[in-house]
């Protein structure tokens, strides 16, 4: 697998497009942004009352490595600018907050106080401290921690230049809707790494199997197989994934063309239904593991890449990625198709050769229902007539899809 903090992915199915369709400038005047000088110490004291939802889960999903982390200490401490902090005021919580920008500058900050009286001691455990190492200044700083630097009286003006450094924040209240939030979060970021709006879902719909997909795609090897990274993607990229893949199992047939809103309503449906199908639900996810596993076996080091002009591209294709997840997550399917690998990876380059409207389905025009059908019936008739069986394959009416 790949190293690349940043994988090489296909990105033309993703959710870009479809998170500030519906935002009006009233809407935007309505909302209240502020400019708040907190210190060091305020955004401390309001992670360790959990004010900013700053989940211990999200240390899996770390993007910098120590030396980063202590030069960003490192800054605070000399009183060097650095990037501000956007947050979002939780609509039903007052007083309780939502990262939209900086998440990484939080988590390293939390991390830095692990143990000390800036740290809750129930959260003790939860977050992984670190000392400063890497710095590039006040390499006398080494090997120091927040603790440490509490309890000798040596780093008492560094401690006060860390605890007294105003970092600019800016928190949005009277937010009108998730498309507005949406709006500013992709704001943010114009011009950098793109972000997955996984990151503000896993925010605004918090429940149990949005904990369970974050766990399940972090535990998944197979699914970082798929994607060709070695560890959680930081920007949650690898949970959307895994989120379509429920939503084609479960709410296939509520998809009108809105990428956005179809993974939404995933995700609160299977919060809502976790009591009672918390069971089928873990199955599910452990279908689509044996799904990947089973699409190795057959494409090798090209399963999930799209064929074009006698080659394969070497880019992982989202909506390669639906139709193979979708048709071998099914066990019987899976127990053919290994009997007949060769046959199976022919049909997939012949269709790719003699049919344009599969390939415009994988490549370009990938989010209607329309789209979505031709490929997810398109290769299940060309896998039918591989193996040699009758596939259930899905049926478009009123351009709406049926399982």
């Amino acid at each position: 697998m790949a190293n690349d903090d940043v994988p090489e992915w296909d990105d033309a199915d993703g959710e870009e497009e479809d998170t500030a369709a519906s935002v009006t400038s009233e809407e935007v005047t309505r909302a209240v942004v502020t400019d708040t000088d907190w210190t060091a110490e305020t955004i401390l004291s309001q992670l360790r009352r959990g004010n900013i939802q700053l989940n211990p889960r999200f240390q899996r999903r770390d993007a910098w490595n120590k030396p980063r982390k202590s030069r960003f200490i490192e800054s605070l401490i000399l009183g060097l600018p650095i990037p501000q902090i956007v947050l979002a005021e939780d609509k039903n919580r007052r007083g309780k907050f939502i990262v939209l920008d900086g998440k990484q500058r939080l988590l390293a900050l939390r991390q830095f106080a692990a143990g000390s009286s800036f740290a809750a001691s129930a959260e003790e455990e939860d977050f992984k401290g670190f000392s400063l190492t890497g710095l590039e200044v006040r390499e006398d700083l080494r090997l120091a921690t927040l603790r440490k630097m509490e309890h000798d009286d040596s780093y008492v003006d560094d401690l006060n230049s860390l605890l007294n450094e105003t970092i600019r924040t800016v928190v949005v209240r009277r937010w009108p809707n998730e498309d507005f939030l949406n709006l500013v979060f992709l704001r943010l970021n114009t011009g950098s790494v793109k972000l997955s709006p996984q990151e503000l879902r896993q925010a605004l719909h918090p429940g149990p199997f949005t904990d369970f997909l974050d766990d399940c795609a972090s535990e998944s090897e197979w699914l970082r197989a798929a994607l060709r990274i070695d560890k959680p993607d930081f920007r949650m990229r690898d949970v959307e994934v895994l989120l379509r893949y429920f939503g084609f199992q479960f709410t296939l047939d509520e998809y009108t063309g809105n990428l956005k809103k179809f993974l939404d309503d995933t995700v609160n449906l299977l919060n809502a239904q976790w009591e009672k199908e918390e069971v089928r639900i873990k199955q599910v996810g452990n279908n689509c593991n044996q799904a990947i596993e089973a699409t190795f076996k057959i494409f090798g080091d090209n399963a999930f890449y799209r064929w074009a002009a006698g080659k394969y591209e070497g880019r992982f294709n989202r909506a390669v990625f639906d139709v193979m997840t979708y048709y071998f997550s099914e066990e019987p399917i899976r127990v053919k198709a290994f009997s007949r690998t060769s046959s199976v990876e022919s049909a997939f380059r012949d269709l790719c050769d003699t049919s344009p409207r599969f390939v415009e389905s994988i490549q370009t025009t990938t989010k209607t229902p329309l789209a979505t059908h031709r490929r997810l019936s398109l290769w299940g008739e060309a896998l039918s007539g591989a193996l040699d069986i009758q596939l259930r394959v899905p049926e478009l009416r009123d351009n709406r899809l049926i399982p």
